[in-house]
C-alpha cells in the first residue's frame, strides 16, 4: 500500500473547500490531516464538515505541526508568497494556488526559498496534467493541425461583490491575476515556447480599481495568441489552435467537467460549416484537482519534479508583469527571463 503524504490546509476558502479538498481525499497519495482558518470555530466547522482530523485557529500552528509534510495554500494572491516561505522555513512542501504571487521579484524569492530549504514548491495550475491538455499538446507537437500559429482564448464569469476576493486590489485580485493566467499558461504549454512581447490592454472598475477586463497578445517566436479576461461578463471559457492545416478547439479548457466526459474537437477545416470535417476526442470521467494532488504527493513520495515547477511559474508571472506594464506604458513590452 502507498504511503500517504500528510497535508495540512491553509484557510477555509471556497476553491479548497469546494474543489482540492474533496478531490485530494480520493488520492492513494495524499491525506489531509489539518486545516486552519483565522477562525478556531470556522476551521472547526469545516473540519468536522469534511472529516478532517485537526482544526487550527492560526495559519502558524498547522505550519508548526510537526505531523504535516506538505501545505496547500489557497490564501488570498497577497498571501501567497509570505505565508509558503513561512512553510518552506518548517521545511513543508508547499503546493501554492495562482498565480503564485504578485510580481517576479516575489516568486524569485520563493524560488530562493525552496533551495534553501530543500523542499518541494509547486503552482496549482491544475489544468497542465488533465489528460486533455496533454493530449491537445501531443496533437500540435505531431503536426496534426500543421504548423501552430495562433491561439484564441477567452475566460470571464460575473462578480460584483465587493467582498469577493478577486474584487480587492490590495490582495492582488482583478481579471488578468485571476483568470487571465490560464491563457497564458496553456499557451505558453502549447505553444512550448516563452513569448518575446507582449500587448495589454486595461479597464479597470471604478470602485474596486481592479482590472475587470483585460486583453492581450502574445507574440511567441512561431505565432500568437490573443485573449481576454473578464470578470463582470458572462460565464465562459474557450480555447481554440489554429495551425496551417487544422485547428483544436478545446470545448471547457479551464474547468471541465467531473461527471463527464471532456472533449476537444479537431478539425482539418476542409468544411467551414463543419460536418465531416470534424473529429471528436473525449477523455474519460477524472478530477483534475485529484490527479494534481496525486502527482504532487508523488513527487515528495519519490523525490521527482512537481507537476508546476517554480521554474514555469516565474515565466508565466513575467508575461503577467509584461502584461500590466504594457498597459501603463501603451507599448510592447518584453516579458523578463528566468
Amino acid at each position: 500500500m502507498t504511503r500517504k503524504v500528510k497535508w495540512g490546509v491553509l484557510s477555509t476558502a471556497s476553491i479548497a473547500v469546494r474543489r482540492v479538498i474533496p478531490a485530494m481525499q480520493q488520492c492513494e497519495s495524499a491525506e489531509i490531516v489539518a486545516i486552519a482558518s483565522r477562525s478556531l470555530e470556522k476551521a472547526q466547522v469545516v473540519a468536522k464538515g469534511l472529516g478532517i482530523p485537526k482544526a487550527y485557529g492560526s495559519y502558524d500552528e498547522l505550519i508548526a505541526d510537526p505531523e504535516i509534510e506538505a501545505i496547500y495554500n489557497p490564501l488570498p494572491n497577497h498571501l501567497h508568497v509570505e505565508l509558503s516561505i513561512r512553510a518552506a522555513s518548517h521545511g513543508k512542501h508547499v503546493l501554492c494556488e495562482k498565480p503564485i504571487s504578485r510580481t517576479v521579484a516575489e516568486a524569485r524569492l520563493l524560488l530562493e526559498a525552496r533551495d534553501e530549504r530543500n523542499v518541494k514548491i509547486g503552482e496549482a495550475f491544475m489544468v497542465r496534467t488533465h489528460p486533455q491538455w496533454l493530449r491537445t499538446r501531443e496533437l500540435v507537437r505531431a503536426g496534426r493541425i500543421g504548423k501552430l500559429r495562433s491561439a484564441l482564448g477567452f475566460f470571464s464569469y460575473f462578480s460584483i461583490d465587493p467582498a469577493e476576493v478577486a474584487n480587492i486590489a490590495d490582495y492582488a485580485g482583478g481579471a488578468l491575476m485571476d483568470i487571465g493566467c490560464y491563457p497564458i499558461k496553456t499557451s505558453r504549454f502549447v505553444f512550448g515556447e516563452e513569448p518575446v512581447q507582449v500587448f495589454g490592454c486595461i479597464e479597470r472598475d471604478p470602485s474596486f480599481k481592479t482590472d475587470r477586463l483585460t486583453s492581450a497578445i502574445l507574440e511567441y517566436p512561431t505565432g500568437q495568441c490573443i485573449f481576454s479576461a473578464c470578470t463582470q461578463m458572462v460565464y465562459y471559457q474557450k480555447m481554440q489552435f489554429l495551425g496551417t492545416e487544422g485547428r483544436i478547439d478545446v470545448e471547457v479548457p479551464f474547468n471541465p467537467p467531473t461527471d463527464k466526459p471532456s472533449r476537444i474537437f479537431i478539425d482539418n477545416g476542409k468544411e467551414l460549416y463543419g460536418g465531416g470535417s470534424q473529429v471528436e476526442e473525449s477523455f474519460p470521467v477524472c478530477n483534475q484537482f485529484a490527479i494534481q494532488g496525486e502527482l504532487f504527493s508523488r513527487a515528495i513520495l519519490e523525490n521527482t519534479e512537481v507537476p508546476s515547477p517554480l521554474e514555469d511559474s516565474i515565466c508565466n508571472m513575467a508575461v503577467i508583469e509584461a502584461i500590466f506594464r504594457s498597459a501603463n506604458s501603451g507599448k510592447w513590452e518584453t516579458p523578463e527571463r528566468l
